[in-house]
């Protein structure tokens, strides 16, 4: 067992065909990257649609009176990333904690929180293609990686309590911080700026000109990392393989289920769905949910379908495409950051190129064009991306590659 990398972006790498028995011990692992490394494909598929179709953005919740259906299910897909990567966020630190003290591993969180942090508003605030380059940017988007840094610093502290404590306190905040929607505060509140950063969706002036928006307000979110720590104990040391598969099938279906009838009712969890024109109309009501912030809605088939696909990717350990998965899991930031700086790069020289074609902004026709191009970044960002992932594999003498 001491081959097992556990840390926290899963660095465990899918061992040789020649691999000794120990090492199918490693698949709960490796299922872990390969979905990681899907949900980062479903993301660069959201970038993609982002870049070229400025000029159709969509709201949230994606309306489902007007919106074309492909671009509603383009957008769907989406969906499962962020609550799928901060679930495994908080199972990647129960894994961490295997090998390390308690508090070590509140230590790495927090530090490690503080740098996305900071990644979020430097790196990745101008990766953006409109972001101009210069300092300081106009606006700061706080999104998902704003939101995992604070995320990872309240679990920093969170996993310090009992572990009944935990998970009455996960389960309260995702399945009651709706409750919370009627609650807002104005620009004059005191109260405002912390608010938007918990659970209002805002934009605010930081001063000197500059504007900050918290495109993912926090509170859900610390309660799905909490949630997704507390259930690494099914992933732990001696836990029968089959008795996690069993569980994560039960607890996917679970959630699946209890969203379809939740939502079916229309009385709590999100906005209320509506029957359309027609069938097509009425399924996309049905499944539009809020996501900033996450509704309760929104997490149960989000997670539970994430469940079901991490049992899937256990029991079927041997389907050649994991490994390949598992690399873009392996190296999750590198990824991230790499692909905005590629989109970055197409779109300025597309407007260059070609200039304006959708009032200010460069932008294509036809959603195909944006799965073409998804299907050329694939293994264009799969080779770049395995060569980090091995090198954080093979050089744990180089501390600082543990928070890439």
């Amino acid at each position: 067992m001491t081959s097992i990398a556990q840390t926290m972006d899963g660095e465990t790498l899918p061992p040789p065909p020649s691999a000794h028995p120990a090492a199918k011990a490693r698949t709960r692992l490796i299922a872990i990257d390969a979905l990681r490394g899907l949900v980062m494909l479903f993301m660069l598929v959201d970038h993609v649609r982002e870049t070229f179709f400025l000029h159709l953005q969509v709201t949230d919740p994606v309306d489902a009176t007007t919106t074309d259906p492909g671009l509603f299910f383009t957008r769907l897909l989406s969906t499962f990333c962020a609550p799928t990567f901060v679930a495994l966020t908080g199972l990647s630190a129960y894994l961490y904690g295997q090998s390390h003290t308690l508090r070590e591993t509140s230590w790495f969180l927090f530090t490690r929180g503080l740098f996305l942090l900071f990644l979020e508003v430097t790196v990745v605030g101008y990766a953006w293609p409109t972001q101009p380059l210069g300092f300081p940017p106009p606006n700061f988007w706080l999104q998902v990686i704003w939101a995992i840094g604070i995320s990872m610093i309240a679990l920093s502290a969170l996993i310090h309590l009992p572990r009944a404590v935990q998970v009455v306190l996960g389960l309260a905040i995702v399945c009651l911080h709706n409750l919370l929607d009627p609650i807002t505060f104005s620009p004059g509140s005191p109260f405002f700026i912390p608010w938007a950063m918990l659970h209002q969706r805002e934009m605010f002036d930081i001063g000197g000109g500059l504007m900050a928006k918290t495109t993912y307000p926090v509170l859900p979110w610390i309660g799905l990392i909490l949630l997704g720590y507390v259930s690494g104990s099914w992933f732990g040391r001696g836990v029968d393989p089959a008795l996690r598969i069993s569980r994560l099938v039960r607890l996917g279906l679970g959630l699946v289920i209890g969203f379809a009838a939740i939502r079916y009712l229309n009385f709590y969890g999100d906005k209320p769905w509506f029957e359309g024109e027609n069938a097509l109309r009425t399924t996309m009501s049905f499944l539009s949910l809020t996501k900033y912030p996450p509704s309760l809605l929104f997490l149960m088939p989000t997670v539970g379908v994430g469940c079901l696909l991490l049992a899937l990717f256990e029991k079927y350990q041997d389907n050649f495409v994991l490994p390949h998965l598992a690399y873009f899991g392996g190296a999750p930031m590198f990824f991230y950051v790499v692909h905005l700086y590629a989109l970055k790069v197409i779109y300025n020289l597309a407007l260059t190129l070609y200039g304006p074609t959708k009032g200010t902004v460069f932008g294509v026709e036809n959603l195909s064009t944006v799965w073409l191009w998804v299907l050329i970044l694939i293994p264009v960002l799969y080779f770049p991306t395995r060569w980090f992932a091995v090198l954080k594999q093979r050089r744990r003498d180089i501390w600082w590659l543990k928070y890439l």
